[in-house]
C-alpha cells in the first residue's frame, strides 16, 4: 500500500469547491477511484463533506469515472 503525504490545501473561506472543476476534485481521488480522508487531505470537517457531495455529484454526471482502471 501506498503511503500518502498530507496535501495541507486549505480551501480559503471564498474559495468555493464545485462540482464542475474537475483538476481540482480529482487531487482528492486516489487511483482507485476512493476518495482521500480529511486526515490526509487536511481540509476541515465541513469542507470535506462538501468536497465528498461534489465529487459524488460529478460522478453522477459523468465527469469523473466512478472507477480509475
Amino acid at each position: 500500500m501506498e503511503l500518502y503525504t498530507k496535501h495541507n490545501k486549505v480551501i480559503k473561506g471564498n474559495g468555493t469547491l464545485d462540482y464542475k472543476d474537475i483538476d481540482l476534485l480529482s487531487q482528492y481521488i486516489t487511483e482507485q477511484g476512493k476518495i482521500l480522508p480529511k486526515r490526509i487531505t487536511g481540509l476541515t470537517t465541513k469542507q470535506q463533506k462538501k468536497l465528498t457531495k461534489n465529487i459524488k455529484r460529478a460522478r453522477i454526471l459523468s465527469l469523473l469515472p466512478f472507477l480509475n482502471q
